[in-house]
């Protein structure tokens, strides 16, 4: 089945891509666009994720999106609350009549001569492919894939007469009461799982093979709770916006900065909230704060049912599974009637699918990323890529508003074709996360390179790339622009300040 011609196809219907349709409608309210959905409902992540106390890992005043405010309390909201706000969202904005469902993007050619993308995908339930022409793509599915997630050799695997699940993959009303739970990993997803599964299970152990630093967050934003009662909504959640912002900025900057200090103030905060019993090289990472993400957890709770005794910490290595549990490099072995691998995922681009310029296929890992979203030498092309030390929606937000500038400026000077373009041999060894975590690393040869100077390197800081994406001039020298009618756009001075 053929699809009419659209000006821009989104890809992907979670956080991202719905923030994108939003800020496109606002902006270029004369652009012709769909949305392309793999699952057959919006929220991405937070339709996919059902394990037990799923919720964010960033305050929802940074998560959520810069035009529609978080209107609960919790900092750290539940997955179908986060669900609900995007599909509400989606509601409100009328953008959800513009979503195709049911359909995996498999390949992503652009054509030089018709200066369009083809984008080719899979019904999965019938089995037959749907194609749509676009002026511009607008990938915005996430960075892992949806199929499986990643989970390591364990020997012995098959003697296990237990449960294994990968909390991507979490079974349907599963029953866990009274069971012994081991949780494979010391990441956001085991943090959460631990606290969430004390309620039912009769001990859950958190096994990990080296500790990662976690910071307790308050429950509630009660500053904004009482600001409610006198300011309007859209003001009370722009004044816990920025100050979120700022906070999580001092914090990621005096981590680098002067990172033995903020390892002293976690470990302390640690300390006093395990209480004396615990052995707190459990809790004491080789690393310095935020070379790889921090967990946070609300109100502590993870430390909490750890000082009642409801769950424990082991840090070892796994030897094998044996029929009833888990043989350790240490020789003790931890009793389980469920195995929970929380470790991690398999970072995916695209959502997998092939690209293809004029033919040639795309090898994203020889690439920069011009500003973090438009891959070098692609033409009329832009992906989303939140934060890795703060809030995903953050970069999200501002991306979505510079690819509505750039749509505007090509229609001004009536250009058809828009490229990143490096003339100066900019490219490092380095892939564009500054992250150490094991599922950046396994991914190295999938993912974009770093540059060696801006606008080739992904700065990780929304204070710089605000300015940057909102207001950054777009002739720039390296973006190239071409078409039949492409005509400079006049500038004046204030213009030309504002980038405009």
């Amino acid at each position: 089945m053929k699809h009419r011609h659209l000006d821009v196809l989104i890809i992907g219907a979670g956080l991202s891509g719905i923030g994108a349709a939003c800020h496109l409608q606002k902006k270029c309210p004369n652009v012709r666009f769909g949305i392309i959905e793999r699952r057959e409902r919006i929220g991405g992540t937070w339709d996919l994720f059902r394990y037990p106390g799923i919720r964010s890992d960033s305050d929802m005043f940074t998560l959520g999106y810069n035009f529609r405010p978080w209107t609960q309390t919790k900092m750290l909201a539940d997955g179908p609350s986060i669900r609900t706000y995007i599909e509400d969202t989606a509601r409100d904005h009328d953008v959800k009549r513009y979503i195709h469902f049911g359909l995996k993007v498999i390949s992503e050619e652009w054509d030089s001569k018709k200066y369009h993308w083809t984008v080719t995908a899979l019904n999965e339930k019938t089995g037959k492919e749907e194609t749509f022409s676009a002026g511009f793509v607008f990938n915005c599915t996430g960075y892992y894939t949806y199929d499986a997630g990643y989970t390591p050799e364990i020997p012995g695997l098959s003697k296990f007469k237990g449960d294994v699940i990968h909390p991507q993959q979490w079974p349907e009303n599963y029953d866990y009461s009274g069971k012994r739970v081991v949780i494979m990993g010391s990441g956001a997803t085991a943090v959460t799982l631990v606290p969430a599964m004390t309620d039912k299970a009769a001990h859950v152990v958190m096994l990990q093979r080296s500790p990662t630093y976690v910071a307790t967050v308050p429950e509630e934003d009660l500053i904004s709770k009482n600001l409610r009662r006198f300011l309007p909504e859209m003001t009370v959640y722009r004044m816990a916006r920025t100050r979120n912002i700022l906070l999580q900025r001092a914090v990621y900057r005096l981590s680098l900065s002067n990172p033995k200090a903020i390892r002293r103030l976690l470990l302390a905060a640690t300390r006093r909230q395990l209480g004396p019993k615990v052995d707190m090289r459990h809790f004491q990472p080789s690393y310095n704060p935020w070379e790889e993400r921090m967990c946070a957890v609300p109100k502590g709770d993870l430390f909490k049912v750890i000082r009642e005794g409801k769950a424990s910490v082991v840090t070892d290595h796994i030897d094998t599974l044996t029929e009833t549990g888990v043989q350790l490099k240490s020789g003790n072995h931890l009793d389980a009637d469920v195995l929970i691998t929380a470790t991690g995922l398999n970072l995916q681009l695209f959502g997998g699918a092939t690209l293809r310029v004029d033919g040639r296929e795309v090898n994203v890992s020889d690439k920069l990323l011009y500003k973090g979203l438009m891959l070098e030498g692609v033409p009329n092309m832009a992906l989303v890529f939140g934060y890795t030390n703060s809030s995903w929606t953050l970069k999200a937000d501002i991306a979505c508003e510079f690819v509505c500038r750039l749509l505007n400026h090509m229609r001004d000077i009536g250009a058809t074709r828009v490229t990143p373009i490096d003339e100066q041999g900019c490219s490092t060894d380095l892939n564009f996360l500054n992250l150490r975590s094991g599922y950046v690393q396994r991914a190295n040869d999938r993912l974009p390179r770093q540059g060696s100077k801006v606008p080739w390197q992904n700065l990780d800081d929304y204070l710089r790339d605000l300015p940057a994406l909102r207001y950054g001039n777009l002739e720039d020298g390296y973006l190239s622009f071409e078409g039949k009618n492409l005509r400079k756009k006049k500038q004046g001075i204030l213009g030309a300040l504002l980038g405009a």
